[in-house]
This record gives structure tokens, C-alpha cells and sequence, in this order.
């Protein structure tokens, strides 16, 4: 049996936790929160993130680093992206020497550019064959109540790549494997940006056309991203880039969406924030995603505009953002 250690007890942490169980694996969840620990391992939900959906009496969760970590084969990573670095540091000491790391997070680190799956090879001394990411349409909410839905693993080593789907691989989970992290990583990271470009023009009144044409051109600049830093373009139209990003940008359940929902109809950032609940890692990766896409000479407008509404927290006329957009000079649709 393959033991995972899970580290971050938040939805999407849990629910993976609860996936990896139902697929026969050995889970022990970490968490910063003592209660929320004690939940889990006694009364096997997670209320906070999870209503009342019952996790496996498998699933055990502590606060102590060294006993979730002892012995795994697999260590998920499912914590916000801007922690990953001082967390990891942290944990490196105790991470079993031959364990497959795998990030389930989407963003690029503030400062230096990196993708996840950089950060973790980085701070953790590993090289890219003992690092994977998992990215798809993957809405936490519905997977814990066991809907059907697949996902991509990602990892420069296949046979990694492998352990990763078949540990995950359930009746309602179908996981494919794929060697390029490098797209499935900025299709899962950008979509959350597009998302929240979505939100803010569904808070304004704006109708499926707008949404469709904020889609499809998202999808275009986060293929020209991925592209020019070494994606494979059919990468970003399957299911870690194309499927992620219409189930972020159209369900309700997306944090971004509902935190861009919340700006176009008039709120703050603070204000929109409050409404989202949780984290929305849109608000704190579209910086990053647009200084890297700068550096590599790339146009992203739809995140540039999302960049100027986070940074001026909300207090700018959304209307305005159409406009600019609209405004640009016209090319052909490919370009």
C-alpha cells in the first residue's frame, strides 16, 4: 500500500486526501490548526471547508510535521502558493529521501518568477524527475462528494508520473499523465487570473458573449505564455489548461470568480475578499504572471488589466477596463 503524506488541510488538501483514500492508499493529512486536525481524525469531516461531507475513517491528520511525513512514498504539497517556500524550508529536513513530491498548487512565486514545481526542486535539493503537479478541473467541492471529473500528472519522469496517477486513480477520479509541467503548471496558474476577469465582468452585468470572447482570448494569452517558455500548445487545450479554465471561470464554487463577481459590482478588494471566504489565488499570482510574461516579451492584456484592478485594491472604475481592452489595435485572431 502507498503511503501520501498531505500537507495543508485546506479543501483542496483534504480532498485529495480524501481521493488518494478512496484509492487505496494510506493517508495521513497535515495541518497547521490543532482543531481542525482533531476533527478530521475523530469525526472524520472538515467543516470548515467542507460542510458536513464525510471523509474516509482512513484519513488521519496531525500537526506534527515529522510523524505525517515518516515513511511516505508520495508527499502532496496543498498550502497557498506564496507559503510554499518558508513551509517547505521548514519541512525539508524531514521529507523521506525517495518520496515523489507533488505540488497541487497554481501560481508563480512573487520575486522570483518560479513556478511551483521550481520552488519545490529549489528549496527541497530534488532534481525533476522526484517533483509532479496535478492540475485539471478539479472544483474541490464537487470531487468531495465523489462527481466524476479527470485530471492531468505531470512530471519529467513518466514512471514518476505514473505512481502519482495510479496512488490517485479512483472510480470517480481518472487521471492522465503528461511530461509537461511546464504547460500544465501556467494553465492551472493563469486560469485563476482569467477567472477573476470572468467574475468582474458577470458582477457587471455582462452576458455569455463577453465571457466566451474573455475565455477564448484568455486561453490565447496563456498559450502564448506557455509557449514561449517551452509548453506544447496541445498541452494548454486539454484538460489541465482548456477544461480548468471553463470550470474556473463558470462555476460558483470558484473563489476567483466569485472575488471578481464581487468587484464588478461595486465592492473593494477587502470588501470582495470577505465574500470569497477563502483564498483566491488569482489576487496574489497575476502580478508575478504578468512580470514573467513581460520578461519574456509576451502580451497578456486581459492580465495586465486584472494586474491594474488588484492594485489599485478595487477603487477604479471597472468600465474602464473594457474599454482599454477593446481599444487596442486590431490583428489577426492568431497573432
Amino acid at each position: 500500500m502507498t503511503r501520501v503524506a498531505v500537507m495543508g488541510s485546506g479543501s483542496w488538501g483534504t480532498t485529495f486526501a480524501i481521493v488518494l483514500a478512496n484509492a487505496g492508499a494510506e493517508v495521513r493529512l497535515w495541518g497547521r490548526n490543532p482543531e481542525v486536525c482533531t476533527e478530521i481524525s475523530e469525526q472524520h469531516t472538515n467543516t470548515r471547508y467542507l460542510g458536513d461531507t464525510r471523509l474516509p475513517d482512513t484519513v488521519d491528520a496531525s500537526t506534527d510535521t515529522a510523524a505525517v511525513l515518516d515513511g511516505a512514498d508520495i508527499v502532496v504539497l496543498a498550502i497557498p502558493s506564496q507559503t510554499l517556500r518558508d513551509n517547505l524550508a521548514r519541512w525539508a529536513p524531514a521529507l523521506p529521501p525517495r518520496a515523489v513530491l507533488v505540488s497541487l498548487m497554481k501560481g508563480v512565486e512573487h520575486g522570483t518568477h518560479l513556478r511551483m514545481s521550481e520552488v519545490v526542486r529549489q528549496v527541497a535539493g530534488v532534481g525533476p524527475e522526484r517533483v509532479a503537479v496535478v492540475s485539471g478541473p478539479n472544483l474541490a467541492r464537487e470531487i468531495a462528494v465523489r462527481q466524476p471529473t479527470a485530471t492531468v500528472v505531470a512530471c519529467e519522469d513518466p514512471v514518476a508520473a505514473e505512481l502519482v496517477a495510479a496512488t490517485c486513480s479512483a472510480r470517480y477520479f481518472r487521471p492522465y499523465t503528461n511530461t509537461d509541467v511546464v504547460g500544465v503548471e501556467l494553465g492551472g496558474a493563469v486560469k485563476n487570473v482569467i477567472a477573476l476577469a470572468v467574475g468582474i465582468a458577470e458582477g457587471m452585468g455582462m452576458g455569455d458573449n463577453t465571457k466566451a470572447t474573455i475565455i477564448t482570448r484568455g486561453l490565447a494569452e496563456t498559450t502564448r505564455l506557455g509557449t514561449a517558455l517551452g509548453a506544447h500548445p496541445a498541452t494548454l487545450a486539454g484538460l489541465a489548461g482548456l477544461g480548468d479554465l471553463v470550470a474556473t471561470c463558470y462555476s460558483p464554487l470558484s473563489r476567483n470568480r466569485t472575488l471578481g463577481v464581487a468587484l464588478g459590482r461595486g465592492l473593494d478588494l477587502t470588501q470582495a475578499t470577505a465574500v470569497a471566504k477563502h483564498t483566491a489565488e488569482g489576487v496574489r499570482s497575476c502580478g508575478p504572471i504578468l512580470e514573467l510574461a513581460r520578461l519574456h516579451g509576451v502580451d497578456m492584456p486581459i492580465t495586465e488589466q486584472v494586474v491594474y484592478v488588484v492594485r489599485t485594491e478595487g477603487h477604479v472604475s471597472i468600465r474602464d477596463i473594457g474599454v482599454r481592452l477593446l481599444e487596442r489595435p486590431r490583428k489577426p485572431e492568431g497573432a
